[in-house]
């Protein structure tokens, strides 16, 4: 019954974008843990590296798993605005965790940045590719067409 749900709903952009964000919690919740129970100190930017490490996470499947999705241009939609809430979401608790803010976070600002632009890049390189293949398929390869 599990698995069957993780199959509907692992093309769902939003169900990866909470998932991701669920299990970057729980990374952040550990360091945090270590840290006040006197365990082990972990960095103090330790929770903004959890937040651009799943961001990046989010960036690469979510690119990967948009070649099962039947409307392209849906997937897409609803990915950039996942990844918003996603970046938005996990960039907040990290502020939460650490007290600092991601102007004050110097370099997280650019990875998140970087992963970011990179997110776009992916997803439009896959959908680019899917478009390629979606025409290879429908075009007929017993005899090339004679273009004028």
């Amino acid at each position: 019954m599990i698995s069957t749900f993780f199959e509907k709903n692992i093309t769902n952009p939003v169900f990866q974008a909470a998932v991701i964000f669920a299990a970057g919690l729980i990374f952040m919740s550990i360091g945090w843990l270590l840290t006040v129970s006197g365990i082990f100190a972990v960095d103090r930017l330790f929770a903004w590296s959890v937040a651009a490490a799943f961001a990046l996470l989010f960036a690469i499947f979510n690119s990967l798993i948009s070649i099962r999705a039947t409307h392209s241009g849906k997937y897409w939609g609803a990915s950039i605005y996942s990844y918003m809430a996603l970046a938005l979401g996990s960039g907040t608790a990290a502020w939460l965790f650490t007290g600092i803010p991601i102007r004050e976070a110097n370099t997280y600002r650019w990875i998140f940045f970087v992963v970011t632009f990179g997110f776009l890049v992916f997803l439009s390189m896959v959908n680019f590719m899917k478009k390629i293949v979606q025409f290879a398929e429908r075009e007929e390869w017993n005899q090339p067409r004679k273009r004028r």
